[in-house]
Formats: structure tokens, C-alpha cells, sequence
């Protein structure tokens, strides 16, 4: 299927025109970027407050309502892959990278500077706010947002045969305008959201691979090292991406999978491993307790600096990753109920995020508690934390190793499945868009990422991030809009799996789909796979 001009010419354009003013005045960019920052927190920080917290009330509300008895596909429909696949196709997609930068970095950052000034530095009390926050940052609210927009791309695309694209989340509330000029500004916006949180990942993950050579192989620690490291990485996406070895690109994401999981259990035996327990489960409990009142702290009673550094910018880059992992989870999920589809897309990997950080977060806290000094490497950089920790333990060498390969592959298949997206979202839906636009995409996303490291590395990252999500949050709350109303008609879901969809939500039996047709019905099938 041919590009649709005007989504890729004008999202290209604003990405190139970023591009070279980041080459050519990045000092200019950086105080513009920076003034605009400024703005939104205090006049929008609550408002990305609000909105996640809408969108975790939403998830459960759909999850335990009639509406969670409804198919994403036919009424008889079963689901595609088994629910261990599932989840681990759901978490790895989510996450990745940053989850190797900020397993130890968070927790150690709010040891030393507790959240909003609740505790006293390195004590036991900042330990615990620590993991409270770190859960609260990565569990329950980041993957609400996802399930939201995968939801609503998922029952628009298998149960009404629309399009695979945002816009086509619109099409209650827009009618015959979501094929026209409104709908290729939302999936503009779309692309743009996704590039810049793409972008954050894979410059932090060069940050970090720089730091891992710089303490294996004394590789200088700085900006140029870095962005070369972005340039390598970025033509082995394109030799992925030109050779379309998907196996070789599922093959890297289970092999993360494997290696992650050894690390985790490396670190829980030669580790604090009862205190990692105890962690744990104290951490959770704290967690859910307190889980109310952090969702509405906005910081309007001081303490709004420490929020846009870290709980706004979560929300931002959460927000700027959900039509990449939307679409990919929507994706793995048909054929599965509405209650299925949340719970296994906010709880499983919930999960997963507290093993996670009480292994690696809490085995750093252990340290830091117990007289190791991980200050000093904090200061020198987030990326410094996790191999500061490996540094205490056996083997360093080899696990420092595992880090590196480990965010190294992350980026390789991060960028192209971002970039996958990035070039469906140009083609009107297109599963199988052209490789040269994928590349693309690919391309413009490291070249951004190097570009924020020039104006100002981690601050420029997470800038740009909270700005460029900052549209795209009325896009999320649209389609959640939109989503409901179209609910509201779906008939009770019928008692046995052998009854007929109706007709008003009849749902299509391709997985590949045409865009919408001029008169605005619904595509047809185009093959069934």
C-alpha cells in the first residue's frame, strides 16, 4: 500500500526541520525546549497528573463491568497466542531499556533525595519511599495507559474491521473525518509522540552502553562516544530492518528475556536475597496503600521541581510510548475478552515490575544502607548506578558484559519495532509498510536522540519527551471518549461462545486490513492470515 503523503511529508518535515535545528544552533534548541518545559508543568503538571489517574479508573471499569464479557474479534473467537507468550511479549515491548537504567538508578535517587522531602536522606524511612515511588512509576499507571489505547485499537480493528491506526479509535466521534484532515493530524501526532519516546529510550540506552565500555574497556564517558554509539546501533537496525530477519529480531527479544531473567536471579542468590524478600513484599504493601493519594499529588504545595523530574516525566514518556506499544499489544491480543485484556495487561506486568526492582533496587538500597558508597557513581551519571552494584559481586566482568549486550539489543529491536509503527501509522494501517520508509524512521529516531544528548543529554531527553507528549494526551483521553460510546452499544455479551456477533458490531475475520472506503463503512477484509 502506497504512503499516505500527507501524514509522512508533514510528520518527516517536522522532524527534519527539528533535526537541523538541533545541528546547527543546539544552544538556541535547548533554551526554547526549556522555556516551553516551564510552561507546561506550571500551567499543564496537573493535568498529566489527572489523566493517568483517569485512565487506571477507566482500566478497572471496563475490566469489571458487562463491557468486560465483549471479544476483541468474533464472539466464538479464542485468543492467538497462550497467556505465558502473552505476557511476555507485552512486558518486553513495554519496557525495555529504561528498565535497565532506572532498576537501580531510581531507588538509589530517591534514597538519597526522598520523594517531595517525606524522610530524611539514607535512612530507613527515604528506603521505603524509595520503593514505593519506583513501583509507583513503573507498575499499575503505565500500563493502564497502554491498556486504554490498545484497547480501543484492538476493538475498533478486530471487532469493527477499522483500519490499524489511531485515528480510526475516532471514528464515533468523527465520523467520515477521521479519513480526512482531523484524522491524519491525529496520527501526525502520533508518530511525532512516538519517535521523541523512542528517541529518550535509545539515548539513554547509549548513555548506559557508553558507561559499561567506559568501566570494561576504559572507553572515554562523553556526549560524541555516545551519539557514535547511536550510529552503530542505528545500522544494525538498518541491516535488520533492509535483510527482514524477523526471526532474528524475535530471536535478540528472547534472548533479552533469558539473559534479564539470569541477571535477576544472579543477583537474588549472591545478593541480600532475604532482604530482597522482605523488600518486596513490604514495598507492595506500602505501595497499594499509598497508591490514592500519590495519583493526585501535583505538587501545587511545593515540591513541583522533584514531580516534573521524575512523576510527570513518567507520565510524559508513558504517554509518548502508547502508540507504539498500543498498537503492538492490540496486535498479540485478539480474540481475548476486555476483562482478559486488562488484567493481563496491568497486573501481569505489574508483577514482573516488582521482582524487578526489588531485586536490583532493593539489593542497591541493601548496599547503600549497609556503608557501600553508590553516591559518588550516582553523581556521576544514572548510567553509572547499575554497574556500580555488579561491581560489589563476582563475575563483573561477565555481568557487566550481559548489561551491555542486554540494552544493546533492547535498542536494536526497540528502533525497529518503533519503527515498524512509525511507518504503519504513514501507509493508512498498512502491516507490511516499505522498508525504505521504515528505515526511515528508524534513522530520524536515533538522529533525535543524538541531537538531545548534544543539547543537554538526560535533561534534553526528558524535555523534549514531556513536550512531545503533551498534545497527545487529549488524543488519549479522545479515544478513551470515543471508546465508551461505542461500548454503550454493544448489545449483553451473549451467554455461550457459539452466538452470532450482531450485525451493528460485526466483527471481520482479517487480520490485514484496507484503510476505511471514501463512503466511510467499514474496510473489507482484505486477506485472511
Amino acid at each position: 500500500m502506497p504512503a499516505d503523503r500527507i501524514v509522512l511529508f508533514t510528520s518527516a518535515g517536522l522532524v527534519v526541520a527539528f533535526v537541523l535545528w538541533g545541528i546547527v544552533d543546539h544552544e538556541s534548541l535547548a533554551e526554547v525546549s526549556s522555556k516551553a518545559l516551564n510552561w507546561v508543568i506550571s500551567s499543564f503538571g496537573w493535568f498529566f497528573v489527572l489523566a493517568s489517574t483517569a485512565f487506571v479508573a477507566l482500566s478497572l471499569v471496563l475490566a469489571f463491568s458487562r463491557y468486560g464479557r465483549i471479544r476483541l474479534g468474533r464472539d466464538d473467537e479464542r485468543p492467538e497466542f497462550s497467556t505465558v507468550s502473552w505476557v511476555t511479549m507485552m512486558f518486553s515491548a513495554g519496557m525495555g531499556i529504561g528498565l535497565m537504567f532506572y532498576g537501580v538508578a531510581e531507588p538509589l535517587s530517591h534514597l538519597a533525595e526522598p520523594p517531595l522531602g517525606q524522610a530524611e536522606p539514607n535512612t530507613q524511612a527515604a528506603a521505603q519511599l524509595a520503593m514505593q515511588y519506583s513501583f509507583f512509576h513503573w507498575a499499575i499507571h503505565p500500563w493502564a495507559m497502554y491498556a486504554v489505547v490498545g484497547l480501543a485499537l484492538a476493538y475498533f480493528c478486530f471487532r469493527h474491521g477499522r483500519a490499524n491506526l489511531i485515528s480510526s479509535a475516532f471514528f464515533p466521534l468523527l465520523g467520515k473525518r477521521t479519513e480526512g484532515g482531523t484524522g491524519r493530524a491525529i496520527d501526525t501526532f502520533a508518530i511525532i509522540a512516538t519517535l521523541f519516546g523512542s528517541a529518550t529510550s535509545l539515548g539513554l540506552g547509549a548513555l548506559q552502553i557508553n558507561s559499561g565500555l567506559s568501566q570494561l574497556y576504559n572507553v572515554p564517558k562523553s556526549t560524541p562516544v555516545a551519539i557514535i554509539i547511536i550510529a552503530l546501533l542505528t545500522v544494525a537496525f538498518i541491516i535488520s530492518a533492509v535483510s527482514g530477519v524477523h526471526r532474528g529480531i524475535q530471536y535478540l527479544s528472547n534472548t533479552n528475556m533469558v539473559l534479564a531473567v539470569a541477571l535477576l536471579f544472579f543477583l537474588f542468590v549472591v545478593g541480600p536475597s532475604v532482604f530482597i524478600l522482605g523488600t518486596f513484599t513490604e514495598s507492595v504493601g506500602d505501595y497499594l496503600y499509598e497508591i490514592v493519594p500519590m495519583s493526585f499529588r501535583a505538587g501545587a504545595f511545593g515540591g513541583q521541581d522533584w514531580l516534573s523530574s521524575w512523576t510527570i516525566f513518567y507520565w510524559a514518556w508513558w504517554v509518548s510510548w502508547t502508540p507504539f506499544v498500543g498498537t503492538f499489544i492490540a496486535r498479540i491480543s485478539r480474540g481475548r475478552t476486555i476483562r482478559e485484556f486488562v488484567l493481563g495487561v496491568v497486573l501481569a506486568p505489574s508483577l514482573v515490575t516488582f521482582v524487578w526492582f526489588s531485586i536490583l533496587g532493593g539489593t542497591s538500597i541493601h548496599l547503600q544502607l549497609g556503608g557501600t558508597d553508590l553516591a559518588a557513581a550516582l553523581a556521576q551519571g544514572q548510567e553509572t548506578a547499575l554497574f556500580q552494584v555488579l561491581r560489589q559481586y563476582p563475575w563483573f566482568g561477565l555481568t557487566a558484559l550481559i548489561v551491555v549486550i542486554l540494552v544493546a539489543f533492547f535498542f536494536v529491536s526497540g528502533a525497529d519495532a518503533a519503527a515498524l509503527v512509525m511507518g504503519i501509522l504513514s501507509c493508512r494501517g498498512c502491516r507490511s509498510p516499505r522498508a525504505m520508509i521504515t528505515i526511515f524512521w528508524g534513522v530520524m529516531t536515533g538522529a533525535v536522540a543524538a541531537i538531545l544528548l548534544l543539547a543537554g543529554g538526560l535533561a534534553a531527553l526528558q524535555t523534549l519527551c514531556i513536550l512531545a507528549a503533551f498534545p497527545f494526551v487529549f488524543i488519549m483521553l479522545g479515544a478513551a471518549v470515543s471508546l465508551v460510546k461505542e461500548l454503550r452499544n454493544e448489545p449483553d455479551p451473549p451467554p455461550s461462545p457459539g452466538r452470532r456477533a450482531s450485525s451493528s458490531t460485526r466483527p471481520v475475520e482479517a487480520a490485514e486490513l484496507v484503510p476505511a472506503e471514501p463512503n466511510g463503512k467499514a474496510p473489507l477484509p482484505k486477506t485472511t492470515v
